[in-house]
């Protein structure tokens, strides 16, 4: 059996996106994916908006909390997937991705919801591909 790929999620407060393609990466991905995620300035709590919209797919984020990227050990993962606009683009040995997605912070509702399922897809498709390839390309890279 295929060990877990090690992937960090990382936004810009650790407060929304991240967040959110962690939990969908944890519920969607188990024996493929071994998710955390990061933020590159943490905010000081999880967006209530997140909260609420990742509770209406059946995801409770209440004990989850901001971290920096800082306070994480980043040798231990095999992937970055960067939606922090591409701060963590060129700056480590391990392969990034990078994906455009609107921070959600200060949208409506609605608009946070569409994130939501946007991120949801994204973390979908990795899954698959990190689950049907024996080595991942991201930017020539194999993992």
């Amino acid at each position: 059996m295929k060990r877990p790929k090690r992937v960090l999620f990382v936004c810009i407060g650790n407060s929304c996106r991240s967040q959110m393609a962690e939990a969908f990466a944890r519920a969607h991905g188990r024996g493929v994916i071994e998710p955390a995620s990061a933020g590159v300035y943490p905010a000081s709590k999880v967006a209530p908006d997140t909260l609420r919209a990742m509770a209406e797919k059946d995801l409770d984020l209440k004990g989850q909390s901001p971290k920096s990227v800082e306070q994480v050990d980043l040798n231990q993962f095999e992937l970055i997937v960067d939606m922090s606009g591409g701060l963590m683009e060129g700056h480590y040995k391990i392969p990034v991705e990078i994906w455009d997605v609107p921070d959600p912070i200060a949208l409506d509702y609605v608009e946070h919801c569409r994130v939501r399922d946007r991120i949801e897809l994204l973390v979908k498709n990795l899954i698959r591909e990190l689950s049907t390839r024996k080595k991942v390309h991201v930017f020539g890279i194999g993992i």
